[in-house]
């Protein structure tokens, strides 16, 4: 963490592991901030360059999350910018047209009129409702959710854990369990779930993906308490987070499983993953000294 991590992934770190204070994550992740009210200058990685996008503002969100400061006027100037950049039916798009001209990562295409996208939209929702934030934003942004969460016929592993995030924290309970109960026999039927890691061989790698960036039940289900969790056994969860535990590495940090395409996006979301390892072997219970 010390060797490569940023400033914001140090503070992090400090904050979840260390004792740290949240002030100090913030004034990282302020760094980031554009005068729009978005962040960018890429703190999400695999987009470069200092304009405001969906990703980096959904990054920008957990972050806020995490340390318990998602509110207040920061997050309306984040959903006025939301607003700014939302597709006609009210969500957002994996990437906004103002990227062009700076570097992206060749899995998230510059397209000039960008449909809505649930990975983008169902995150930022989700988070939004799980800090009880209320702004005209979201009204029709959760419509999308909805119409999207529950049309899904065929998926990918990160539009499903997307649709977790939203589900998690939707405000009808009811609603949200019916649609996660389905989403699970979507995960289970289509096997986007590696749910024995001796036998990798037997779950495919969704297309586009890199080769082995298989996702697992922890993957989906971060959290004892999320809707995900009931989509797998208590061995299955096991074998899962025993899997995560091995692939610590022996510098204490976590690989990266996704396409690397550039020296530094490696460096800088290694870190990220790290902490979000440490963060589910904690929540269940497992020892990470």
């Amino acid at each position: 963490m010390w060797l490569t991590a940023r400033v914001l992934e140090q503070r992090l770190f400090a904050y979840h592991f260390l004792n740290g204070g949240a002030d100090p994550v913030e004034t990282a992740l302020d760094a980031y901030r554009n005068e729009d009210g978005g962040y960018g200058h890429a703190l999400e990685p695999d987009l470069r360059g200092p304009v405001s996008q969906p990703l980096h503002t959904a990054h920008a969100l957990r972050v806020l999350d995490t340390v318990d400061r998602c509110g207040g006027q920061r997050v309306e100037r984040v959903c006025r910018y939301l607003t700014s950049v939302s597709t006609p039916d009210g969500a957002l798009p994996a990437v906004h047209p103002g990227q062009r001209g700076y570097p992206a990562a060749p899995f998230v295409p510059v397209v000039d009129d960008p449909p809505s996208d649930l990975l983008a939209t169902g995150p930022v929702v989700g988070l939004l409702h799980r800090n009880e934030v209320w702004h005209a934003w979201l009204f029709r942004a959760t419509d999308f959710c909805w119409q999207r969460v529950e049309s899904l016929a065929t998926s990918h592993p990160y539009e499903i854990e997307a649709a977790v995030t939203f589900l998690d924290s939707a405000p009808d309970r009811t609603r949200a369990r019916a649609a996660a109960d389905r989403l699970g026999r979507l995960v289970r039927d289509g096997r986007l779930a590696l749910l024995d890691p001796e036998r990798p061989e037997a779950y495919p790698v969704a297309p586009g993906y890199a080769p082995g960036e298989h996702h697992f039940p922890h993957d989906y289900a971060r959290t004892p308490g999320s809707l995900a969790r009931a989509w797998f056994t208590d061995e299955e969860m096991k074998r899962s987070l025993d899997h995560l535990a091995g692939r610590q590495e022996e510098d204490g940090g976590w690989p990266v499983t996704w396409h690397q395409w550039a020296p530094g996006t490696a460096l800088e979301a290694r870190p990220m993953v790290t902490i979000e390892a440490l963060r589910t072997l904690r929540a269940y219970g497992r020892p990470i000294g």
